[in-house]
Parts: C-alpha cells; structure tokens; sequence
C-alpha cells in the first residue's frame, strides 16, 4: 500500500511548526523541504537547530536540496529526523554521505532531478534506503509534474522490484494514481494537501483508499 508523506517547504520555521501540527493525525511522516539558494534558487527554511525544538509523533524525513551536502550533514543528523534524502547531482562524496547517514542510525535516500537518467541511481541500489523521483525543479511547491517520471519510475521498479521509491512534486489525484500504477511506494505532496478543505480525506483520496 502507497503511503502520502505531506510535504512541508516553507521559509519560516513557526509555519513549519503549524504544518506539522496539521498533519500529524493523518500520516506517519512528514517531509521538509531545505534549500540553500545554491543547488536551487529558491530558498527555504534551512536551520537544523530550530528541530531541538519539535515535539511531534511524526517520522521526520529531510530532503536536502543543497550543494555539497556533505558540509552540512551532521548538523541534519540530529534527534527528530528519521531520514535523509540527498541529490546525486548535488555532490561527488556519495558514499561518505550514506555511511554518515547510517552511521548516525537514520534512512539515507537519494534524490534525482527530473532531468538526470535513472541510471545515476544504480550504482546505489544496495546502498540506500530509497530513492526518490523529483518530479519538478528543484524548489518551490506547486510545479507541474513531469511526466517523464512515470517512465523512470517503471524502468527502476522493471530493474529493482525491491527497491522503495518515492515520488516527490506536483502530486495530485490525478498523479498519484498514475503513480501508483508504476509502482510507487511513497508519494509527497504538499499544495494538494495544504490547500485543502479535508486533509484526511484528501490524504485517502491520494493513496487509493477512497475515490
């Protein structure tokens, strides 16, 4: 069964501290958007150290949209996050950042942009914990979907029907079942959620369980 991962990228940390609030009686996990205005040129919240200061039952995942995350990982390895998602375009020390993600007991996870071939990805298959499809350009909620996803997304599950992949921008009803169909098991979404009138059944609506 898919699971939605409501989507949180904002640039200031008391909205952060809201969202989380509104959504932590319908999902298990949340995502944090983080860009540096360098990987990306959007820029959003990006202090690890306002993370001390969450109490939530949630799963945090942080997905670092940053250049050279390895200058910053340990500042991210900290308590209240359970996952690391960084970009393989982003940095030439791949392994060092698994092994540090790892070795701090949490998920690593490994991002590609909409344009990077899927193949990137492979050499890491026995690496990380997942993979994820960045489904828009880097930075701010509520771009398109890229349809080229769905292409990827298949040749990966063809390739590694173990493998768990995650699918992240511009999901909506519509994307998310398309998803499903190719064999996602994670889907992020953020305006679909945040800009609506239910969460929780929106949340449904999003992962099958209710038409």
């Amino acid at each position: 069964m898919v699971e939605i991962i409501p989507s949180i990228n904002v640039s200031d940390f008391d909205e952060l501290k809201k969202r989380i609030k509104k959504v932590e009686p319908y999902a298990k996990w949340a995502h944090l958007d983080v860009s540096d205005g360098v990987f990306t040129k959007h820029v959003s919240w990006h202090e690890p150290k306002d993370l001390v200061w969450i109490k939530t039952k949630l799963k945090l995942e942080v997905h670092l949209m940053t250049d050279r995350p390895e200058r910053t990982i340990e500042e991210w390895l900290i308590r209240p996050v359970s996952r690391i998602i960084f970009h393989q375009e982003a940095t030439k020390d791949h392994r060092l950042l698994i092994d540090k993600i790892h070795k701090a007991k949490k998920e690593a996870g490994m991002a590609i942009k909409p344009d990077t071939p899927w193949l990137k990805l492979f050499p890491y298959i026995k690496k990380v914990d997942m993979f994820q499809l960045l489904a828009v350009s880097p930075g701010p909620s509520g771009q398109e979907f890229s349809e080229e996803i769905l292409h990827k997304l298949g040749h990966i599950r063809h390739v590694c029907p173990e493998c768990i992949i995650e699918v992240d921008g511009g999901v909506n009803k519509r994307v998310a079942a398309r998803c499903i169909k190719e064999g996602a098991d994670l889907l992020v979404a953020g305006k679909a959620i945040f800009e609506s009138e239910n969460i929780k059944k929106t949340i449904k609506e999003l992962s099958g369980k209710i038409k």
